[in-house]
């Protein structure tokens, strides 16, 4: 029931949206959507009855920039956007762009499209990703899992998100996220009561890292994240 209620909440809230959408693009505003994303997640776990721990907020700056990476549970796991006191792009599919009202608010607040058939589109994403952390100082939420898990466990990390890191040369901020499979596991479409955890590391330097030794900083990060 709770579920419904908040489908019925998030589309009255996507058809107020509307008229902002037109006007924001034409005065390059972001702060309206930004605020009113932020709102709607909080509020959507405050309708469903989802309780959110947050530990280590203390263990990064709220001003500069970073590549979070946290794992990936459940759909749940978005609300941890809310968490951070900063405002988080991230990098999603291309069909996302295509859903109406979300797809628009991501264009405006320069989220990154990715088109995963192909290697090359993912480079270019990257790319994209890289410039608005060196030119704006944006901040960027990645699950290097590529995907949920459908057992709850870590799966194998995919290196888009650590080249955007090490190509950006920001920190990445590892982050545990607890509980949220079991509330709303991949293939339900009905979420539980219950609460979530979320636990930020301390971040993790990609200065002294290259190409060629990637793969020790993907396993210090699976270890931080492992270790939540």
């Amino acid at each position: 029931m709770r579920t419904i209620i908040l489908l019925i909440i998030y589309l009255v809230i996507s058809i107020l949206m509307i008229p902002l959408l037109l006007i924001c693009p034409l005065f390059k505003w972001q702060e309206p959507i930004i605020f009113i994303s932020r709102s709607s997640l909080r509020l959507g776990c405050f309708v469903l009855g989802i309780e959110i721990e947050v530990s280590g907020l203390e263990n990064f700056a709220k001003n500069k920039s970073y590549v979070f990476m946290a794992n990936h549970q459940s759909m749940l796991d978005v609300a941890v956007i809310a968490l951070i006191p900063q405002f988080v792009h991230v990098i999603a599919k291309k069909e996302m762009f295509k859903v109406p009202v979300i797809g628009q608010a991501m264009k405006i607040v320069e989220c990154v499209s990715v088109d995963r058939k192909g290697k090359r589109g993912g480079r270019k994403s990257i790319d994209k990703a890289v410039s608005l952390i060196k030119e704006k100082k944006y901040s960027f939420l990645i699950f290097p899992e590529g995907t949920r898990s459908l057992n709850g466990k870590l799966q194998q990390f995919r290196r888009g998100g650590f080249y955007l890191a090490l190509n950006s040369g920001v920190p990445i901020v590892p982050l545990t996220i607890t509980g949220s499979f079991e509330l709303m596991p991949k293939c339900n479409f009905f979420i539980k009561k219950g609460k979530i955890t979320v636990a930020f590391h301390k971040p993790v330097p990609v200065q002294g890292y290259n190409e060629s030794s990637l793969s020790e900083l993907m396993e210090k990060v699976r270890a931080e994240i492992s270790s939540g």
